[in-house]
């Protein structure tokens, strides 16, 4: 087998692999020179300062996102004046590590690092499985084959399987390299090598259930395919096309594929893809209808958008807007604050944050608004701002946004309900408050003042810190809006919230209003249908409390489960409530809006989160959950010798009758093919508001369990049958090859059972 790479044939590659010196810009103030280079597995960026001694950095080309050229960042457009832009280019990363920022010699060589990075990204995108698995063993030869002399001795094998995380008795590991070793050199070189890393990674689990349709033990027929599609995967009429389409697809043996059958290599192959996986296929594009009013669907929204840290001294930046917009994100918020020399600033008031201006946010989201999604963006003003700098933000809005920015009713018609996401595609509407309302547009009499009542339109104050007098002064405080900026509100103006029954008797469908986490928690208990039912046809904002000023998240299920169609969470925070935004939003080819539920979009819905039982249709399932394996599960401790303790949790996050959690037993010392066998079992009582987290962690009897990685999916959109789950970091981003090997069977709940 030959180096995974003809790529590093590319005269651009070539610069890369013999290295250059390039700046890295951290400030204005910070820029220091480090050599990189691409190390000769065309996969790894490595780099160190010229001084230091030992210490050096690498980062994987899968790990970047894209390269930006010229000044395309803020760290660059604040040193432009220094370097010119044909020197300069950034390095963006999946997830929320940060930019990394470069500045070249020479113009050539800065294009051969932008031309060659760009390369190797798309060559590593369009891998398919085999050559990504062959990527991955020939990583892992590179990395063991310490004296680069092209094989592997013993020793050598028995470091390897340390940083694979596999723990192997001696005499196993040298029976496998002894069979593996076929010129009896004592060494491997890369051909054996993969022989015996493909003896190691046999995975007996999959071999029992291919023995199980397999006649002949060697080979599935198209029949006996087709009969493990229907019984196990649960597919029904489409088994017998589906099991051609298969063969074809993933089938390496030719002489497997003339007879129209499945080596236990295209089996395992299968299995591992993405058709194999747990997430319906099906469900990963735009599936739904997206035809009907916005307050029927779940908006994948931010809170605090311009931050990238906590809220009391951390970076105000644009990158915050553009990583959240990227995600899908389809709701920002921009805290608007009057700036010394007339030019509005975002930051978050009254603390330490740095200042971005009002017009370089504007910019920011009309270049990356529609990169993920088509369908609207919602710019969420938490406006303070005196009524001359108001007049500017608007000016901005209008001049910056152009037509992308709707300040007209769509049919000039008043709405009794709001438009579709369809309807709205390609516009950016924005959500402020407005001088009198839609009726009254065409009315010039209207004064220009809102009353202070609506200033609390966002419930309790934003942060603990305000210097705001208490609400009881404010009473009969007006505060002026501008009618340039009022005028530019249409289908989002935000109002105080009066309670509900003045919402039904009174409220417009354009009408919003903003609740705080522990407002919007008692509104469930005290009135969960009520909720529901407002919902149905008013958009509702939920923000986290003021009190979290390290940005940390509330659980934003409980919000779904009343219908909160835009439940606002600090994007720039990973954790437990993040992966439920992740998992919730990823179905739908991931654009930011996901169809409620029909029994929370009929304005009669006597639903309530309480009490699913009550609701029509209620049909609670059984899901069963075999946890039957894990595959090269990353190391959470990086010490040499140090192998993870993994255990399985899967959690369920739904109505409150359905949150559960159940976990398997830890299996000592194995994160490269652990076996558990172990089955869970839960009740799920509204499966159309479940999710399901799988949670992969290192069991530690003296502390708390460290995280290995996980998945979180909709209820909906799981696959039953024997399938893969590849799991994500903490950060939501992919850890090839890991995963776990599941068996999942969903069932009525019969009254008997």
């Amino acid at each position: 087998m030959d180096s995974p790479q003809s790529i590093q044939d590319d005269p651009d590659v070539k610069v890369m692999i013999a290295g250059s010196t390039l700046r890295k810009v951290k400030s204005r103030s910070w820029k220091k020179q480090r050599h990189f280079r691409l190390l000769e597995d065309g996969l790894t960026i490595w780099y160190k300062s010229r001084w230091a001694g030992r210490g050096h950095s690498t980062f994987s080309v899968t790990e970047v996102e894209a390269v930006r050229e010229g000044h395309q960042s803020e760290v660059l457009l604040s040193i432009a004046e220094e370097f010119p832009a044909d020197l300069c280019f950034t390095l963006v990363f999946h997830g929320r590590q940060g930019n990394l920022d470069l500045v070249a010699d020479s113009p050539e060589e800065a294009q051969a690092w932008i031309r060659g990075v760009r390369k190797l990204i798309h060559k590593a995108q369009t891998m398919d499985e085999k050559e990504r698995l062959d990527q991955w063993v020939w990583d892992w030869f590179q990395k063991a084959d310490k004296n680069k002399d092209g094989k592997m001795n013993f020793k050598e094998v028995k470091k390897l399987l340390k940083m694979m995380n596999v723990d192997m008795n001696e005499e196993h590991a040298l029976h496998l390299f002894t069979m593996a070793d076929k010129s009896e050199s004592d060494s491997l070189e890369i051909e054996q090598f993969v022989y015996f890393y493909k003896m190691l990674t046999q995975r007996d689990e999959v071999w029992k259930v291919f023995q199980d349709y397999s006649g002949d033990g060697e080979k599935l027929m198209l029949e006996e395919l087709e009969n493990f599609l229907r019984m196990e995967q649960q597919e029904g009429e489409q088994s017998a096309q589906h099991a051609k389409e298969l063969i074809d697809r993933y089938e390496p043996s030719e002489t497997a594929l003339k007879q129209g059958a499945m080596s236990l290599d295209g089996f395992q192959m299968y299995l591992c893809s993405q058709e194999g996986s747990i997430f319906n296929p099906e469900h990963q594009n735009l599936y739904q209808d997206m035809s009907q009013p916005l307050s029927h669907y779940f908006i994948s929204s931010s809170h605090n958008t311009y931050l990238l840290e906590d809220q009391l001294r951390g970076q105000s930046s644009l990158e915050a807007y553009i990583q959240a917009l990227k995600r899908g994100c389809r709701c920002v918020e921009v805290d608007c604050w009057d700036g010394s020399d007339g030019e509005p600033v975002v930051y978050h008031g009254h603390t330490l944050t740095s200042k971005i201006l009002f017009k370089d946010v504007v910019s920011t989201v009309k270049e990356y608004a529609f990169k993920a999604s088509d369908f609207p963006v919602i710019l969420s003003l938490e406006n303070h701002c005196g009524v001359e700098q108001q007049t500017v933000m608007a000016r901005h809005l209008s001049q910056i946004l152009g037509d992308t920015l709707l300040t007209t009713l769509l049919d000039g018609q008043v709405p009794q309900q709001l438009p579709s996401p369809q309807e709205l595609k390609g516009k950016i509407l924005l959500k402020a408050k407005k001088i009198g309302g839609l009726e009254q547009c065409l009315d010039e009499t209207l004064t220009d003042e809102v009353s202070d009542d609506e200033e609390m339109a966002n419930g309790d104050p934003e942060s603990p810190c305000t210097e705001d007098p208490p609400a009881a002064n404010k009473k009969h405080k007006k505060s002026k809006l501008s009618r340039e900026l009022s005028d530019l509100v249409v289908y989002c103006k935000s109002v105080h919230f009066q309670g509900f029954e003045h919402a039904r008797s009174h409220a417009k469908c354009y009408e919003m209003s903003s609740f705080s986490e522990s407002k919007a928690k008692k509104l469930v208990k005290e009135a969960g249908t009520d909720f529901v039912q407002y919902n149905t046809r008013q958009l509702s904002r939920i923000y986290p409390s003021g009190l979290r000023t390290d940005s940390s998240n509330y659980n934003p299920q409980e919000m779904w489960s009343m219908g909160c169609q835009i439940v606002a969470l600090n994007f720039q925070t990973a954790g437990l409530e993040m992966d439920l935004n992740d998992g919730l939003f990823r179905q739908n080819g991931c654009c930011g809006f996901v169809l409620k539920p029909e029994f929370m979009r009929d304005a009669t819905s006597q639903f309530s989160p309480e009490k699913p039982e009550e609701r029509q249709g209620y049909k609670p399932l059984r899901l069963s959950i075999q946890v039957i394996s894990g595959q090269q599960l990353p190391k959470v401790n990086q010490k040499e010798g140090s192998i993870v303790d993994p255990l399985v949790r899967v959690e369920i996050y739904g109505v409150p009758q359905d949150q559960a959690k159940e976990e398997t037993s830890h299996i000592n010392n194995n994160g490269f093919n652990p076996v558990w066998n172990e089955t869970l079992n839960f009740v799920i009582h509204t499966p159309e508001l479940a999710l399901v987290r799988f949670l992969v962690e290192d069991y530690d009897k003296a502390s708390r369990n460290d995280f290995i990685g996980q998945f979180t999916l909709p209820f909906t959109c799981i696959q039953a049958g024997y399938r893969h789950i590849h799991l994500l970091s903490k950060d939501g981003t992919v850890i090839p090859p890991s995963s776990l090997f599941v068996n999942i069977s969903i069932s009525e709940l019969t009254s008997g059972s």
